[in-house]
């Protein structure tokens, strides 16, 4: 695995804060402050590491998105991928504001359902859906079943009574410039179906008596930093033909480093409308998929340093690591960080975590300012799958994760406990 490194050069105060949850400020001490929360107080009270969210800020991205889409294209809707942080308080969050869901498999089902979202806001996604699942999304009167192959269309015609709305997956073959494990539109993939088989499964479904084509939907992969993949993607789906709903997915990519130049949410929200007033019936509803976009900016995550190493390179050991972010190892992405308590500047260190992995490292080259052992380390930009992909690795106690708003902080997802852990065995 390829190890991202930062730039040599020390990034100033500002430009660290800038990848922080905007209006993150510091306090008179000089240490981080987080929707109104001084993070000292939030590690005193629960611990690290702990996911840290900033619930206005989440709250302003999805009305950003919201508002921003129902500006362009009056007949359209959000719905948030659920799969970038699959937990009951963001669903029920988002879905406050106004948002629909997107879920993938019985458990973001489950737990979207346990969070009070309308069942005919969901879209059911997934390469694999068993019929059990299936049956859970058709008796919960799921909105929006995504087909993905010709095996979910036998599923349920076993399994629906009345009438089921679908849609059917495109796989376009567009390969954006992301992590190949991120990349879903291109020859090859997975997912959906490609532009002749969906052709078959448009023609066999106008031919159904028990499930509704509601139209067609395209996703081309995640973390994508150009709006260009997403003309061509909405241009494959306008040749299968007219339909009543085009969900164009989702992929745009977050900012993570000083580097990354993501474009903005309106800059996105332009392209995909200026080709769709191209290509799309104008009476048509849109429907986007945003999901690392909308929330990784929001969530910070922080870490207590235990050790500190001298020498080439230097190492700052925290207590997480690849059991709370996955995504270094996953996918060789770059994570920034700083010690909390003393925000920018310092000297590299490769950041590393607690499990027994030489892959477990969540950031190399990174600058950190006097690191000591008890200092608390904070890492930005922690708010999309870091949480889904959590693990009980080396037997880590999965974080908690607490929102933070005008001061007060609550948590929404409590600590695994040692209990917890030993809950399923059997005697």
């Amino acid at each position: 695995m390829a190890i991202p490194v930062a730039p040599t050069a020390p990034p100033s105060q500002e430009a660290l804060l800038g990848l922080f949850p905007p209006d993150t400020a510091l306090a008179d001490d000089g240490s981080l402050v987080i929707g109104g929360c001084a993070v000292t107080d939030l590690a005193e009270r629960f611990g690290t590491p702990a996911l840290i969210v900033d619930e206005a800020a989440l709250r302003a991205r999805a009305r950003r998105y919201a508002d921003g889409l129902a500006a362009r294209w009056t007949n359209s809707r959000v719905a948030f991928a659920s799969k970038a942080f699959p937990c009951t308080a963001v669903y029920r969050l988002l879905a406050e504001e106004g948002l629909s869901i997107d879920v993938a498999g019985g458990g973001e089902l489950a737990l979207a359902l346990a969070a009070g979202v309308d069942p005919a806001r969901l879209v059911v996604h997934g390469n694999a859906k068993t019929e059990a699942e299936l049956r859970m999304a058709v008796e919960a009167g799921a909105g929006l079943i995504v087909i993905d192959n010709f095996d979910d269309i036998d599923r349920l015609e076993r399994i629906v009574t009345a009438q089921q709305p679908v849609l059917v997956r495109v796989t376009p073959g567009i390969r954006p410039a992301t992590h190949a494990a991120v990349s879903t539109g291109q020859e090859g993939s997975k997912f959906g179906l490609t532009l002749p088989q969906a052709r078959e499964a448009i023609t066999r479904l106008r031919g159904s008596s028990r499930l509704r084509l509601d139209g067609v939907h395209v996703h081309i992969g995640s973390q994508i930093l150009d709006t260009e993949p997403f003309t061509r993607a909405v241009e494959a789906v306008a040749d299968l033909g007219s339909f009543a709903v085009y969900d164009l997915g989702g992929g745009l990519g977050a900012r993570y480093t000083y580097g990354d130049r993501p474009p903005g949410v309106e800059e996105y929200l332009d392209t995909l409308v200026a080709a769709a007033r191209r290509v799309l019936p104008a009476e048509a509803e849109i429907v986007i998929e945003p999901g690392r976009s909308m929330v990784a900016e929001s969530g910070v995550t922080l870490y207590r340093a235990v050790t500190v190493k001298d020498g080439d390179p230097s190492f700052v050991a925290v207590d997480g690591g690849m059991g709370d972010n996955l995504e270094v190892a996953l996918y060789g992405q770059r994570f920034e960080a700083t010690v909390a308590t003393r925000v920018g500047g310092g000297n590299p260190y490769r950041l590393v975590g607690r499990h027994c992995e030489s892959g477990d490292i969540l950031s190399a080259g990174v600058q950190l300012r006097d690191p000591r052992p008890g200092d608390l380390i904070a890492v930005p930009v922690t708010g999309a799958y870091c949480f889904s992909l959590s693990n009980n690795y080396n037997g880590a106690l999965r974080p908690p994760v607490v929102f933070c708003r005008d001061g007060e902080a609550r948590a929404v997802v409590r600590r695994e406990t040692y209990d917890d852990l030993q809950r399923r065995d059997l005697p």
